[in-house]
């Protein structure tokens, strides 16, 4: 499943990073760079596939650390954008949106049963969620532009997409931490837990 994610990924970033700069829709572009990082994200997982708990957790690290690095420069990237002009074409953000959202839902349909696993494999999880639900996003901006005729809709849409990335980016750096801490310390962690529940 994971190898199969992995190239729906690698082929929507593709298709996505062009049609983003051809049409000038930020939501688009910033849409296509999350593909990537999915797509690397797949890769480690793949990596450390069958390794110990310690392992995959610290490769759920480094993806936690490269989706909040991707969220974090789409949000410098969408403050940028929304000094300067220009209106997308929304046309074209309406039919990759479909075309992503397709993508994406059927990745996150494949990877659901994954969503309460360890850390890297919730982050895989994560990835698919957040970007069916930026594909939506894509789709209500391009109605947006359209109804406005700015690009208000689709900076507001890249943003959202930034916030997203730096949340889910947060969550799963939380989970590793938890995971690489000493056992000895969370099962202390656990017995107080239950001593302060009468357990």
């Amino acid at each position: 499943m994971l190898w199969i994610a992995l190239a729906i990924n690698l082929a929507m970033f593709l298709g996505e990073i062009v049609a983003g700069i051809a049409s000038g829709s930020r939501s688009l572009q910033a849409d296509a760079l999350d593909f990537l990082g999915d797509s690397a994200n797949y890769a480690i997982s793949l990596g450390v596939a069958g390794m110990a708990l310690g392992w995959r957790s610290r490769a759920a690290l480094l993806k936690g650390g490269t989706i909040l690095a991707f969220g974090l420069y789409v949000l410098v990237t969408t403050v940028l954008a929304a000094l300067g002009r220009g209106v997308p074409q929304a046309e074209t953000m309406g039919i990759v949106g479909v075309i992503a959202l397709i993508a994406n839902g059927s990745v996150a349909l494949m990877l659901y049963r994954y969503r309460s696993g360890d850390a890297n494999m919730r982050s895989v999880w994560i990835c698919s969620r957040n970007d069916a639900i930026g594909n939506l996003a894509v789709l209500f901006a391009a109605a947006g532009v359209i109804g406005t005729g700015t690009a208000w809709p689709d900076l507001a849409v890249a943003l959202l997409m930034a916030t997203l990335g730096i949340w889910g980016g947060l969550q799963i750096i939380s989970q590793a931490r938890k995971e690489l801490r000493p056992k000895s310390v969370r099962d202390v962690e656990v017995q107080h837990s239950l001593a302060s529940t009468g357990l």
